[in-house]
């Protein structure tokens, strides 16, 4: 079960390790599973005064798309790989979602990536960030992910960017 730990607003909560699931891998899923249900689904989650909603549709290995596109990597939809780093950080998501705005060390800013205009969070200190989709009336959560040595300087050079136009 999903245990919400009591973290202030400048850290995060602490890791779901495979470890605590004695390596089980398909407990520690299901764990790491209901913790995203608990805090992402029904975390009644608001940035910006739009609620934040996950793609359940199609459903992978009986659990929302949204999840299996969060906790793991790759290019093609089908072919990706589950990334334990991801998993471990799925309390993360709603954290930086809460704390967005009054922690200074979580940055925010909009880009572009396709047709998309999208929101990056971005908990530099931990290397992680959660990408936000805009939607009409809501937004729509695309992924969140560990950020690599090469991203980070691309979120850099965007979030500067844009803090340069926008202020």
């Amino acid at each position: 079960m999903c245990e919400t730990a009591g973290s202030g607003n400048n850290t995060p909560p602490p890791l779901v390790l495979l470890s605590a699931y004695n390596g089980d891998w398909e407990k520690y899923i299901d764990a790491v599973y209901q913790c995203y249900i608990a805090e992402v689904v029904r975390g009644n989650l608001v940035y910006n005064g739009l609620p934040i909603r996950c793609q359940f549709r199609p459903v992978t290995k009986g659990k929302h798309f949204a999840f299996w596109h969060i906790i793991s990597e790759g290019e093609e939809e089908d072919d990706r790989t589950p990334d334990f780093s991801r998993c471990e950080r799925i309390k993360w998501i709603s954290w930086v979602l809460k704390n967005a705005g009054s922690n200074v060390k979580i940055s925010c800013w909009e880009n572009r990536r396709g047709s998309n205009k999208n929101i990056v969070l971005w908990y530099e200190e931990g290397d992680f960030a959660v990408i936000l989709s805009k939607r009409s009336g809501y937004l729509l959560l695309k992924t969140a992910y560990c950020v690599s040595p090469h991203r980070k300087l691309v979120f850099r050079r965007e979030r500067d960017e844009y803090m340069a136009i926008n202020g």
